[in-house]
């Protein structure tokens, strides 16, 4: 059985002091929940600081970008091993924002993801088709292009390691949500590539999260989808009740 994972992704909002402030609630409502894991992804300003908040409890960190050399003359840039001292676990990598608004390629997902596992970070590795190619009917070769890039020259013992995050980037910040069955639909083609890639074991044991305007009122339904391994919220994270809900609801 694949233990849920729902992830807080706060992007670009929340200052140290409302960061703090949001964590310390989030610690303070969720102390009994024991059968989810429970991670928050704050900029990387607050990041230090919220993992003080949460240090000892039941909730992980994540950062939401990383680079993959781990010093040197990269301005502006954060390292694995920085992100690890800060005290986060879990770092995204390949979310659709950095697609599309920064041009990352699915080679740069590959060498983030790989520098991630080295320095014992866990990648939450992002994947997505646009809207015009779901209306061209190009969402499995798009998903499949962007997993065997993505996942290139990482190994079976490191590959049970990461977690993958379906999120089609027509459903991101838009109102709009994949329905369960169109989501399981694309959870189910990641999982039997994992197997072709890998192996049938390995394909069940990674856990794949959905992301794409969850909210409280659609977190059950995904859920019960068999090949949906939990969520990564975006909007409806950064408020404490509507996460609390979601957190609750994914059971």
């Amino acid at each position: 059985m694949r233990r849920l994972i729902i992830a807080g992704n706060w992007k670009m909002n929340k200052t140290l002091s409302e960061a703090v402030e949001l964590a310390k609630g989030l610690r303070r409502k969720l102390y009994d929940v024991s059968h989810i894991d429970i991670v928050l992804c704050p900029p990387f300003t607050a990041l230090y600081e919220v993992n003080k908040i949460i240090k000892g409890s039941n909730i992980d960190s994540g950062a939401q970008n990383m680079y993959w050399e781990r010093d040197g003359a990269w301005t502006g840039e954060v390292s694995p091993d920085m992100i690890k001292d800060a005290g986060a676990r879990f770092v995204i990598i390949g979310h659709s924002e950095r697609r599309t608004l920064f041009g990352e390629t699915d080679d740069m997902v590959n060498r983030k993801a790989r520098a991630a596992i080295r320095c014992g970070l866990i990648p939450i590795i992002c994947a997505g088709e646009s809207l015009n190619e779901r209306e061209k009917d190009e969402t499995f070769k798009v998903i499949e292009k962007q997993m065997k890039k993505g996942l290139s020259g990482i190994s079976k013992e490191d590959i049970v390691k990461i977690v993958i995050a379906y999120e089609p980037v027509w459903a991101i910040g838009t109102g709009r949500t994949a329905t369960p069955e169109q989501a399981q639909e694309v959870h189910l083609f990641i999982r039997k590539l994992i197997s072709d890639m890998y192996n049938e074991e390995v394909s069940g044991l990674i856990r794949i999260q959905y992301g794409g305007s969850v909210k409280p009122d659609n977190i059950k339904d995904l859920m019960k989808e068999k090949d949906i391994d939990g969520a990564l919220v975006g909007g409806a994270s950064l408020k404490l009740e509507s996460f609390v809900q979601i957190v609750r609801g994914g059971v």
